[in-house]
């Protein structure tokens, strides 16, 4: 009797920390519209605060940011947003407006070759839809396998043990793009430059040589940290310095 009762008194917290969410979500939308925009940015963060994430929140308070020309965490949250929802064109557009008011203009290196190739393939899907793919190959291979093994006429046998090889040749192929999707993942951490202007060091330390200036809302990827003050940071161009912890927000 006492777990029936705790069962239910665990859903009807969780029903409740639903609907407090549901209505601070309306709350803060209702805010945005009238223009509110910081009374918005309050309540949507509060909701973040409960650990409750959805691309449709970051979008919105991005949205509420970029209102009040706040470049750095408006490109922050479209960022979290084009994360769990990466093929949404809003969050797309709006996120290019947003950049639009950076003032670093840091040139891509193009990637070229094989490279480029391999990468746009590997990046088609996610890990865990590459996986998927690996096993269902082996599972087909394992059947045509079988199916070759106890056929008996010449030609299906062939037919057979030619789809039953490909699928394998293909099981191995998905693996190692499932793999190459997965080395993108753990390789990329990304943050945003929260500082309005921030020097980059050739050295983690103060002293060092300054080699080149970034301004709020300037993305970067992280390559380590040093003594949990400086974090060495790389640019889409290439260029390399350590930055102060201070100063950027990892995504």
């Amino acid at each position: 009797m006492k777990r029936i009762i705790y069962i239910v008194f665990c859903l009807i917290s969780v029903l409740s920390f639903a609907q407090n969410n549901n209505d601070l979500f309306t709350q803060a939308n209702t805010y945005y519209n009238d223009g509110k925009f910081l009374d918005a940015i309050a309540k949507y963060e509060a909701i973040l605060s409960t650990e409750k994430h959805s691309a449709e929140l970051y979008f919105n308070l991005a949205n509420a940011y970029y209102k009040l020309n706040k470049v750095a965490p408006s490109i922050y949250y479209y960022e979290k947003a084009l994360q769990l929802a990466p093929n949404d064109k809003d969050i797309k557009n709006n996120l290019s407006f947003a950049q639009n008011m950076t003032i670093d203009a840091i040139e891509v290196v193009p990637e070229i070759g094989f490279t480029r190739v391999t990468k746009s393939i590997v990046n088609t899907f996610s890990f865990d839809t590459w996986a998927v793919f690996s096993v269902t190959l082996v599972m087909l291979f394992v059947v045509l396998f079988l199916a070759y093994y106890f056929s008996y006429g010449t030609g299906k046998k062939r037919l057979m043990f030619l789809t039953s090889i490909t699928s394998l040749f293909l099981a191995f192929i998905t693996l190692a793009f499932a793999f190459q999707k997965y080395k993108y993942v753990q390789n990329d951490n990304p943050a945003i430059v929260f500082a309005q202007e921030s020097e980059v060091k050739a050295d983690p330390n103060l002293r060092s040589e300054s080699t080149f200036i970034l301004h709020e809302g300037t993305k970067v990827q992280v390559l380590e940290t040093y003594k949990s003050n400086w974090t060495k940071i790389k640019l889409s161009d290439g260029k390399t310095g350590w930055i102060s912890n201070q100063d950027i927000k990892t995504l």
